[in-house]
């Protein structure tokens, strides 16, 4: 059985994930969300509200799980026994970021391989980053997210006025 692993903050979670996520259950066994918990950095969304909206949007993919972590991915991966790290991709300017990631966790965890998957055209503009700051300033990101997500910010939108 090939485990699949892809990690991310999914703050929130985009059409752009869910386009990579839903390929890559395709090509992997079983692939475990894996939602990256850093006391360190202030989240838009509370940790238990994203893993609730993400566990929503992939209900419908038998082989996801939903799961969140702190540390090194790759210490999340041996404790998972996973072989694979799954990476979107939306441009080239993601590609050296994502390529030393690549190999600086290979040389952590020589079993673990690296899949960049490169997210539809239409999604390559979509980041958390651009979304939050559209959703707050009034825009509407109904088509760049799913609609619990969508649904969700407007509720945040609304608390915050």
């Amino acid at each position: 059985m090939t485990l699949a692993i892809y990690p991310g903050s999914f703050d929130p979670i985009t059409k752009g994930h869910m386009d990579v996520l839903q390929r890559a259950s395709k090509l992997f066994d079983k692939v475990i969300i894996a939602v990256l918990k850093n006391s360190n950095k202030k989240c838009f969304i509370p940790l238990e509200d994203r893993l609730h909206l993400i566990r929503e949007c992939c209900s419908h993919l038998s082989n996801v799980e939903i799961d969140s972590f702190n540390g090194l991915t790759v210490d999340y991966a041996k404790q998972k026994n996973a072989t694979v790290l799954i990476r979107g991709m939306r441009a080239i300017t993601d590609f050296e970021y994502e390529m030393q990631m690549a190999q600086m966790n290979n040389t952590l965890y020589s079993e673990l391989e690296t899949v960049f998957l490169t997210t539809k055209p239409k999604y390559n503009f979509v980041s958390s980053s651009i979304i939050k700051e559209a959703a707050l300033l009034g825009g509407d990101v109904s088509r760049l997210v799913p609609e619990n997500v969508y649904n969700y910010l407007l509720n945040l939108k609304k608390e915050t006025k």
